[in-house]
């Protein structure tokens, strides 16, 4: 099974929060509920999603990130040399509360990480289905926890970059290895921090900060081959990119074309799950580049509840086949339906009939999934 991962009929990770799940989460700020009755909610509204996903056909199963309030930043909080901050965000076109992290001491993976616990629970109640684990990819905390953040450089940790470079790397290097023991075999790197190199927005404020956008590209590829390079054989790793998915806004403007040749040469990725769902992700050109892994199209967009045409999807898939072959493309939504608790822009309903589409598709171009 592992050789056919990423499958044909796909998906990246999140689900929108069940009213249930948020109704909880209030009743904990006030002080109405406690946290261990919370995860016990979450326990069972995991366990009822898996079933769902099940229902309609995914090979591959998540926890719906139920647990997090971030994508990202509820990892990243978990490690060793990390602090949390609250700010107002003023990105995607709104102003609202949110939360960074930055480097804060000497960065290593926490072996008591609350993740690899998560993973358990879900692979256990996955059963004989296939458990998909996701985390933030490392150049999130290299950007935006160390070299772009202001509160880093008013305290440094480290006397040079190389040194903390050395330091995420065996972080991540220890994640990998720390989630392949507890059973995980399909993890998924989502870094969206790959798009501040090609936004001109983006490029400019990094130019600002005294780095060169085009050297990190390359320096970004370099993290990531390193962290990937004592991967267990048998363990599939893939990588996931979205231009922003916040309450369906979107943050990234640009196309692949700047990063694709350094990004798709990463061959220890058994994937590359790429954001293609409006004209904001340019052609499919870029992807020339790949070598023989597969690449998913995230064609549906998990932004708004409007069901794709599945003619126009598998016009779309065969015009990727002019640069990749066929037989190395598969289908997913561009990005999960709630990197955030809040969620994007469409029902539950919406959400399953889009998952239900993409093995539909799935079976009918490839014959399989």
């Amino acid at each position: 099974m592992l050789s056919n991962i990423p499958f044909r009929g796909d998906q990246v990770g999140s689900l929108l929060r069940p009213e249930r799940l948020k109704k909880a989460r209030e009743a904990v700020k006030s002080g109405a509920l406690s946290k261990e009755e919370l995860q016990k909610i979450e326990d069972e509204e995991i366990i009822a999603a898996i079933d769902k996903q099940k229902a309609v056909g995914l090979k591959a199963v998540t926890d719906g990130e139920f647990r997090r309030r971030w994508w990202h930043l509820d990892f990243i909080a978990g490690l060793n040399g990390i602090t949390v901050f609250d700010y107002i965000m003023k990105g995607f076109g709104i102003e609202s509360e949110a939360q960074g992290t930055y480097v804060s001491d000497e960065l290593s993976f926490n072996p008591d990480h609350p993740f690899l616990a998560h993973f358990a629970f879900t692979k256990k109640h996955a059963g004989e289905t296939l458990a998909k684990q996701t985390i933030p990819g490392p150049n999130m905390i290299f950007l935006n926890s160390f070299l772009m953040s202001e509160r880093y450089h008013e305290q440094p940790v480290y006397q040079t970059k190389d040194q903390f470079v050395a330091d995420l790397i065996n972080t991540y290097q220890d994640a990998i290895q720390a989630f392949y023991d507890v059973g995980c075999r399909y993890l998924q790197l989502d870094d969206t921090s790959w798009g501040a190199l090609f936004d001109d927005n983006f490029r400019e404020s990094i130019a600002k900060n005294g780095y060169d956008p085009d050297a990190l590209i390359q320096e970004f590829g370099d993290i990531t081959e390193q962290v990937l390079a004592k991967k267990p054989a048998d363990m599939v790793v893939t990588f996931h990119f979205c231009k922003g998915n916040f309450q369906s806004k979107w943050l990234y403007n640009g196309s692949y074309d700047r990063i694709a040749e350094r990004l798709l040469a990463i061959a220890a990725f058994d994937g590359f799950f790429l954001e293609f769902d409006d004209e904001r992700s340019g052609s499919f050109e870029p992807l020339k580049n790949i070598k023989d892994q597969r690449v998913v199209v995230g064609l549906i967009t998990s932004k708004t509840g409007e069901l794709e045409n599945p003619e126009a999807i598998k016009e779309r898939i065969a015009e990727a086949a002019n640069y990749v072959p066929l037989d190395q493309l598969c289908l997913s939504p561009q990005c999960g339906f709630s990197s955030t608790q809040e969620g994007n822009a469409l029902t539950e309903d919406d959400q399953w009939k889009k998952l239900s589409l993409v093995v539909d598709i799935a079976k009918e171009v490839w014959g399989e999934l």
